[in-house]
């Protein structure tokens, strides 16, 4: 898989030596001429250019990458890389870093935006699913397709505790996709019972999370 990386910074660069780990092809790009350092990635392409101009892009070859990462700390750059990558290139998939909060919003699909990742909100929900129990917790966003992926720690008393993962009956457009059991990471089973203390990780549109929490709520 090729990879375009716009911004070469502490976070571009370590994006790139995970993917070039994981044997995928990297092409790191940053207009700063301070940021251009091969000896850190040695086996990543790397490029000086200005990852808005169309010029810089068409020399990256962007029409060859299977994603590209907007991974610069400026908000408005990742965005014109976002919307350049899917508008003039048709990059299959997009991943945009959100520096500030406040931005969030604008980092969808009407941006070219596939997976918009908030540090300050993942870090936020980090903390939140370390020490909250019976609260729904929205880990990671998924621009296309109106989706989150959320986390719930199940409570002792909660109305599920003992249930068949088959007997559920859960929201629509809302999938369970792992359970954390202790150090064990189960694929869901119809046959599995759901267990207090389990951390259920769920793929849900955002309208179902209310739902959802309600559903795995402690017995009234």
């Amino acid at each position: 898989m090729r990879v375009a990386i716009a911004g070469a910074g502490a976070v571009g660069r370590s994006i790139a030596g995970e993917l070039l780990e994981n044997g995928h092809e990297v092409l790191l790009l940053d207009k700063e001429p301070t940021a251009i350092s091969v000896e850190r990635v040695p086996q990543a392409e790397w490029l000086l250019a200005d990852a808005c101009e169309i010029t810089a892009l068409d020399e990256a070859a962007l029409e060859r990458c299977h994603v590209v990462i907007a991974a610069t700390g400026d908000d408005k750059v990742n965005l014109v890389v976002s919307l350049l990558a899917k508008t003039e290139y048709g990059v299959p998939r997009v991943v945009a870093r959100v520096n500030h909060p406040n931005n969030e919003w604008l980092f969808n699909e009407s941006w070219g935006v596939d997976v918009a990742v908030s540090t300050p909100r993942l870090m936020s929900a980090l903390v939140e699913e370390a020490v909250s129990v019976g609260d729904l917790v929205r880990l990671l966003r998924f621009s296309q397709g109106d989706a989150n992926l959320v986390e719930l720690t199940l409570p002792p008393e909660a109305a599920l505790a003992g249930t068949r993962v088959g007997d559920v009956t859960w929201p629509q457009d809302t999938a369970l996709v792992t359970i954390i059991r202790g150090n064990r990471v189960l694929t869901p089973d119809p046959d599995d019972a759901l267990e207090a203390g389990d951390e259920l990780l769920f793929v849900a549109a955002p309208a179902r999370e209310e739902q959802l929490e309600d559903l795995l709520s402690v017995r009234g």
